[in-house]
Protein backbone atom coordinates (compact mmCIF):
# COMPACT_ATOMS: atom_id res chain seq x y z
CA UNK A 1 0.00 0.00 0.00
CA UNK A 2 0.94 3.07 -0.68
CA UNK A 3 2.23 6.06 1.49
CA UNK A 4 -0.57 8.46 0.60
CA UNK A 5 -3.16 5.80 0.43
CA UNK A 6 -2.09 5.01 4.35
CA UNK A 7 -2.15 8.37 5.36
CA UNK A 8 -5.72 8.75 3.58
CA UNK A 9 -6.64 6.09 5.84
CA UNK A 10 -4.85 7.11 8.73
CA UNK A 11 -6.92 10.19 8.69
CA UNK A 12 -10.64 8.78 7.16
CA UNK A 13 -11.67 8.33 10.95
CA UNK A 14 -11.59 12.16 11.74
CA UNK A 15 -14.55 14.37 10.73
CA UNK A 16 -14.77 15.83 7.24
CA UNK A 17 -15.21 19.07 8.25
CA UNK A 18 -11.73 18.72 9.85
CA UNK A 19 -10.18 17.60 6.54
CA UNK A 20 -12.05 20.61 5.14
CA UNK A 21 -10.73 23.33 6.85
CA UNK A 22 -7.08 21.89 7.05
CA UNK A 23 -7.47 21.94 2.50
CA UNK A 24 -9.20 24.64 2.50
CA UNK A 25 -6.77 27.00 5.36
CA UNK A 26 -3.79 25.26 3.65
CA UNK A 27 -4.62 26.13 0.18
CA UNK A 28 -1.75 29.00 -0.40
CA UNK A 29 0.84 26.66 0.94
CA UNK A 30 -0.42 23.96 -1.29
CA UNK A 31 0.51 26.21 -4.37
CA UNK A 32 3.81 26.56 -2.91
CA UNK A 33 4.60 22.18 -2.52
CA UNK A 34 2.45 21.70 -5.84
CA UNK A 35 5.79 22.86 -7.25
CA UNK A 36 7.35 19.57 -5.71
CA UNK A 37 4.61 17.49 -7.63
CA UNK A 38 6.00 19.37 -10.36
CA UNK A 39 9.52 18.72 -10.13
CA UNK A 40 8.82 14.64 -9.59
CA UNK A 41 6.92 14.74 -13.34
CA UNK A 42 10.05 16.55 -14.99
CA UNK A 43 12.87 14.33 -13.37
CA UNK A 44 12.38 10.47 -14.82
CA UNK A 45 15.97 10.34 -12.99
CA UNK A 46 16.72 11.77 -9.89
CA UNK A 47 20.32 13.43 -10.02
CA UNK A 48 21.88 16.36 -8.55
CA UNK A 49 20.23 18.90 -10.86
CA UNK A 50 17.02 17.15 -8.95
CA UNK A 51 18.15 17.72 -5.51
CA UNK A 52 19.16 21.24 -6.08
CA UNK A 53 16.22 22.34 -7.74
CA UNK A 54 13.92 20.47 -4.39
CA UNK A 55 16.22 22.37 -1.55
CA UNK A 56 15.43 25.39 -3.71
CA UNK A 57 11.49 25.31 -3.72
CA UNK A 58 11.41 23.65 0.11
CA UNK A 59 13.35 27.28 1.42
CA UNK A 60 10.88 29.13 -0.67
CA UNK A 61 8.17 27.57 1.35
CA UNK A 62 9.97 28.47 4.59
CA UNK A 63 10.90 24.88 5.48
CA UNK A 64 14.55 26.38 6.80
CA UNK A 65 17.92 25.68 5.58
CA UNK A 66 19.16 23.89 8.05
CA UNK A 67 15.97 21.71 8.06
CA UNK A 68 15.98 21.04 4.02
CA UNK A 69 19.55 20.34 4.35
CA UNK A 70 18.89 17.82 6.59
CA UNK A 71 15.96 16.56 4.85
CA UNK A 72 17.33 16.37 1.47
CA UNK A 73 20.62 14.24 2.70
CA UNK A 74 17.67 12.14 4.17
CA UNK A 75 16.55 11.27 1.09
CA UNK A 76 19.72 11.09 -0.57
CA UNK A 77 20.41 7.93 1.63
CA UNK A 78 16.76 6.08 1.27
CA UNK A 79 16.59 6.84 -2.81
CA UNK A 80 20.04 5.00 -2.39
CA UNK A 81 19.08 2.03 0.20
CA UNK A 82 15.74 1.49 -1.63
CA UNK A 83 17.21 2.06 -4.97
CA UNK A 84 14.79 4.47 -5.94
CA UNK A 85 15.92 6.25 -9.23
CA UNK A 86 12.53 7.62 -10.42
CA UNK A 87 11.72 10.96 -8.85
CA UNK A 88 7.54 10.07 -8.36
CA UNK A 89 8.70 7.21 -6.19
CA UNK A 90 10.93 9.62 -4.05
CA UNK A 91 8.11 12.04 -3.17
CA UNK A 92 6.41 9.78 -1.09
CA UNK A 93 9.09 9.19 0.66
CA UNK A 94 9.51 12.68 1.06
CA UNK A 95 5.69 12.96 2.71
CA UNK A 96 6.30 10.23 5.42
CA UNK A 97 9.68 12.38 6.35
CA UNK A 98 7.54 15.42 6.68
CA UNK A 99 5.16 13.58 9.09
CA UNK A 100 7.91 12.30 11.03
CA UNK A 101 9.90 15.32 11.53
CA UNK A 102 6.51 17.45 12.80
CA UNK A 103 5.93 14.77 15.04
CA UNK A 104 8.09 11.98 17.63
CA UNK A 105 5.92 8.98 17.51
CA UNK A 106 5.96 9.09 21.47
CA UNK A 107 4.99 12.36 21.42
CA UNK A 108 1.33 14.01 22.27
CA UNK A 109 0.30 17.21 20.90
CA UNK A 110 -2.83 17.97 22.36
CA UNK A 111 -2.81 20.24 25.88
CA UNK A 112 -2.52 19.38 29.22
CA UNK A 113 -5.77 19.57 30.49
CA UNK A 114 -7.21 17.46 33.42
CA UNK A 115 -9.98 17.30 35.10
CA UNK A 116 -10.40 17.44 39.05
CA UNK A 117 -8.26 20.73 39.06
CA UNK A 118 -7.73 24.57 37.65
CA UNK A 119 -5.74 24.54 34.52
CA UNK A 120 -3.73 27.83 33.93
CA UNK A 121 -2.69 28.14 30.46
CA UNK A 122 0.02 31.21 29.85
CA UNK A 123 0.20 32.84 26.27
CA UNK A 124 2.80 34.38 25.36
CA UNK A 125 3.95 36.26 21.60
CA UNK A 126 5.12 39.60 20.09
CA UNK A 127 2.44 42.17 19.36
CA UNK A 128 0.50 41.80 16.31
CA UNK A 129 0.82 37.59 15.99
CA UNK A 130 -3.24 37.59 17.23
CA UNK A 131 -2.38 36.56 20.20
CA UNK A 132 -5.72 38.17 22.13
CA UNK A 133 -8.20 36.57 18.75
CA UNK A 134 -6.47 33.45 19.77
CA UNK A 135 -7.30 33.42 23.61
CA UNK A 136 -10.58 34.07 22.75
CA UNK A 137 -11.47 31.20 20.27
CA UNK A 138 -9.73 28.77 22.50
CA UNK A 139 -11.92 30.39 25.08
CA UNK A 140 -15.16 29.68 22.80
CA UNK A 141 -13.38 25.88 22.41
CA UNK A 142 -13.14 25.10 25.86
CA UNK A 143 -16.59 26.36 26.65
CA UNK A 144 -17.94 24.36 23.72
CA UNK A 145 -16.81 21.60 25.78
CA UNK A 146 -18.33 22.14 28.60
CA UNK A 147 -15.69 24.00 30.46
CA UNK A 148 -15.97 27.02 32.62
CA UNK A 149 -13.49 29.55 31.52
CA UNK A 150 -11.98 32.43 33.02
CA UNK A 151 -9.73 35.18 30.99
CA UNK A 152 -6.73 36.72 32.44
CA UNK A 153 -6.16 40.16 31.03
CA UNK A 154 -2.01 40.24 31.70
CA UNK A 155 -1.22 42.41 28.46
CA UNK A 156 -1.17 45.97 30.55
CA UNK A 157 1.25 47.21 28.30
CA UNK A 158 -0.37 47.75 24.73
CA UNK A 159 -2.88 50.34 24.27
CA UNK A 160 -6.43 48.02 23.49
CA UNK A 161 -5.17 45.08 24.86
CA UNK A 162 -7.85 45.04 27.50
CA UNK A 163 -10.61 46.20 25.68
CA UNK A 164 -9.76 43.83 22.94
CA UNK A 165 -9.84 40.73 25.64
CA UNK A 166 -13.16 42.19 27.22
CA UNK A 167 -14.50 41.98 23.81
CA UNK A 168 -13.71 38.43 23.10
CA UNK A 169 -15.58 37.38 26.98
CA UNK A 170 -18.55 39.26 26.08
CA UNK A 171 -18.20 37.60 22.74
CA UNK A 172 -17.47 33.50 24.03
CA UNK A 173 -19.92 34.58 27.41
CA UNK A 174 -17.21 34.42 29.86
CA UNK A 175 -15.25 36.29 32.75
CA UNK A 176 -12.47 38.56 31.84
CA UNK A 177 -10.49 39.62 35.08
CA UNK A 178 -8.50 42.94 34.26
CA UNK A 179 -7.06 45.89 35.85
CA UNK A 180 -5.68 49.46 34.50
CA UNK A 181 -3.26 49.37 31.54
CA UNK A 182 0.34 49.87 33.45
CA UNK A 183 -0.86 48.06 36.23
CA UNK A 184 1.28 44.79 37.45
CA UNK A 185 1.27 42.16 34.99
CA UNK A 186 1.44 39.66 37.76
CA UNK A 187 -1.16 41.63 39.79
CA UNK A 188 -3.59 40.84 37.40
CA UNK A 189 -2.71 37.01 37.18
CA UNK A 190 -2.90 37.31 40.25
CA UNK A 191 -6.48 38.16 40.63
CA UNK A 192 -7.39 35.89 37.67
CA UNK A 193 -6.00 32.81 39.56
CA UNK A 194 -8.49 34.34 42.79
CA UNK A 195 -11.61 34.77 40.65
CA UNK A 196 -11.44 31.65 39.09
CA UNK A 197 -10.92 30.17 41.78
CA UNK A 198 -14.11 31.13 43.69
CA UNK A 199 -16.14 30.84 40.48
CA UNK A 200 -14.38 26.83 40.41
CA UNK A 201 -13.21 27.44 37.03
CA UNK A 202 -11.86 24.66 34.95
CA UNK A 203 -9.19 27.27 32.95
CA UNK A 204 -7.67 30.15 33.35
CA UNK A 205 -6.40 31.80 30.42
CA UNK A 206 -3.60 34.23 31.05
CA UNK A 207 -2.47 37.01 28.34
CA UNK A 208 1.23 38.60 28.66
CA UNK A 209 2.67 41.33 27.41
CA UNK A 210 4.60 41.02 23.87
CA UNK A 211 7.24 43.05 23.98
CA UNK A 212 10.50 41.71 22.80
CA UNK A 213 12.62 45.19 21.98
CA UNK A 214 13.66 44.90 25.22
CA UNK A 215 14.56 41.16 26.60
CA UNK A 216 15.60 42.13 29.84
CA UNK A 217 12.06 43.22 31.03
CA UNK A 218 10.31 40.58 28.82
CA UNK A 219 12.19 37.94 31.12
CA UNK A 220 11.77 39.52 34.70
CA UNK A 221 7.81 40.07 33.54
CA UNK A 222 7.55 36.66 33.03
CA UNK A 223 9.49 35.57 35.64
CA UNK A 224 7.76 37.06 38.22
CA UNK A 225 4.51 35.89 36.49
CA UNK A 226 5.51 32.50 36.67
CA UNK A 227 6.37 32.84 40.12
CA UNK A 228 2.99 34.14 41.30
CA UNK A 229 1.02 31.22 39.40
CA UNK A 230 3.72 28.57 41.00
CA UNK A 231 2.95 30.26 44.88
CA UNK A 232 -0.96 29.95 44.33
CA UNK A 233 -1.01 26.52 42.40
CA UNK A 234 2.25 24.47 42.51
CA UNK A 235 2.80 22.68 38.73
CA UNK A 236 1.08 25.59 37.08
CA UNK A 237 1.21 26.65 34.40
CA UNK A 238 0.50 23.24 32.81
CA UNK A 239 0.69 24.90 29.40
CA UNK A 240 3.24 27.87 28.28
CA UNK A 241 2.05 28.59 24.54
CA UNK A 242 4.37 30.87 22.71
CA UNK A 243 1.71 32.17 19.54
CA UNK A 244 3.37 33.01 16.22
CA UNK A 245 2.28 34.68 12.81
CA UNK A 246 2.64 32.39 9.72
CA UNK A 247 2.93 34.46 8.05
CA UNK A 248 5.71 36.22 8.99
CA UNK A 249 8.23 33.23 7.90
CA UNK A 250 11.86 33.09 9.23
CA UNK A 251 11.20 36.22 11.54
CA UNK A 252 8.19 33.87 13.57
CA UNK A 253 11.38 31.50 13.74
CA UNK A 254 13.62 33.96 15.00
CA UNK A 255 10.90 34.63 17.65
CA UNK A 256 9.80 31.64 18.53
CA UNK A 257 14.26 31.23 19.66
CA UNK A 258 13.90 34.48 21.28
CA UNK A 259 11.44 33.11 23.43
CA UNK A 260 12.19 29.49 24.24
CA UNK A 261 15.53 31.54 25.73
CA UNK A 262 13.21 33.16 28.33
CA UNK A 263 9.82 31.34 28.74
CA UNK A 264 9.61 27.37 29.46
CA UNK A 265 7.42 26.66 26.49
CA UNK A 266 5.21 24.06 26.03
CA UNK A 267 3.81 24.11 22.57
CA UNK A 268 3.49 26.55 19.65
CA UNK A 269 0.35 28.16 18.64
CA UNK A 270 0.51 29.31 14.77
CA UNK A 271 -1.82 31.67 13.68
CA UNK A 272 -2.93 32.87 10.08
CA UNK A 273 -1.55 29.90 8.26
CA UNK A 274 -4.08 30.14 5.92
CA UNK A 275 -2.56 33.54 4.89
CA UNK A 276 0.36 32.48 3.57
CA UNK A 277 2.30 29.93 1.16
CA UNK A 278 4.99 29.78 3.15
CA UNK A 279 3.36 27.34 5.66
CA UNK A 280 6.92 25.08 5.74
CA UNK A 281 7.84 27.47 8.77
CA UNK A 282 5.75 25.23 10.84
CA UNK A 283 7.98 22.34 9.94
CA UNK A 284 11.19 24.45 10.56
CA UNK A 285 10.16 25.55 13.74
CA UNK A 286 9.44 21.67 14.92
CA UNK A 287 12.54 20.49 13.52
CA UNK A 288 14.73 23.48 14.46
CA UNK A 289 13.45 24.32 18.14
CA UNK A 290 11.60 20.75 18.94
CA UNK A 291 8.73 22.35 20.26
CA UNK A 292 5.55 20.66 19.07
CA UNK A 293 3.09 22.74 17.47
CA UNK A 294 -0.60 22.59 19.21
CA UNK A 295 -3.01 24.37 17.53
CA UNK A 296 -3.08 26.27 14.18
CA UNK A 297 -5.06 29.43 13.02
CA UNK A 298 -6.53 27.88 9.47
CA UNK A 299 -9.35 31.62 9.04
CA UNK A 300 -10.68 33.99 10.97
CA UNK A 301 -14.08 32.39 11.77
CA UNK A 302 -14.19 31.21 15.77
CA UNK A 303 -13.83 27.85 14.98
CA UNK A 304 -10.96 27.87 12.95
CA UNK A 305 -8.63 27.12 15.53
CA UNK A 306 -8.08 23.59 15.22
CA UNK A 307 -5.47 21.14 17.16
CA UNK A 308 -2.60 20.75 14.56
CA UNK A 309 -2.35 17.56 13.26
CA UNK A 310 0.68 16.83 11.61
CA UNK A 311 -0.64 13.91 9.02
CA UNK A 312 -3.86 16.72 8.20
CA UNK A 313 -1.09 18.87 7.53
CA UNK A 314 1.02 16.53 4.89
CA UNK A 315 -2.62 15.25 3.53
CA UNK A 316 -3.64 18.92 2.54
CA UNK A 317 -0.45 19.95 1.18
CA UNK A 318 -0.02 16.96 -1.17
CA UNK A 319 -3.89 16.73 -2.10
CA UNK A 320 -2.98 17.16 -5.58
CA UNK A 321 -0.66 13.87 -5.28
CA UNK A 322 -3.17 11.77 -3.38
CA UNK A 323 -6.33 12.58 -5.88
CA UNK A 324 -3.24 11.96 -9.31
CA UNK A 325 -2.39 8.30 -7.68
CA UNK A 326 -6.34 7.74 -6.71
CA UNK A 327 -6.92 8.34 -10.56
CA UNK A 328 -4.12 6.99 -12.17
CA UNK A 329 -5.30 4.00 -9.66
CA UNK A 330 -8.76 4.19 -11.12
CA UNK A 331 -7.94 3.96 -14.64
Amino acid sequence: MSFFKKLKEKISGQTEAITTKFKDGLTKTRSAFEKVEDLVRRYKKIDEDFYEELEEILISADVGVNTVMELVDELRNEARKQKIENAVDLQPVLSEKLVGLLQDKDEDNSLDIQDGRMNVILFVGVNGVGKTTTIGKMANLFKSQGKKVVLAAGDTFRAGAIEQLEVWGQRVGVDVVKQQQGSDPAAVIYDGIQAARAKQADILLCDTAGRLQNKVNLMEELAKIHRVIQREIPGAPHETLLVLDATTGQNALNQAKAFSNSANLSGIILTKLDGTAKGGIVIAIRNELNIPVKYVGLGEKMDDLQPFDPEQFVHAIFAGSIAREEAEARE
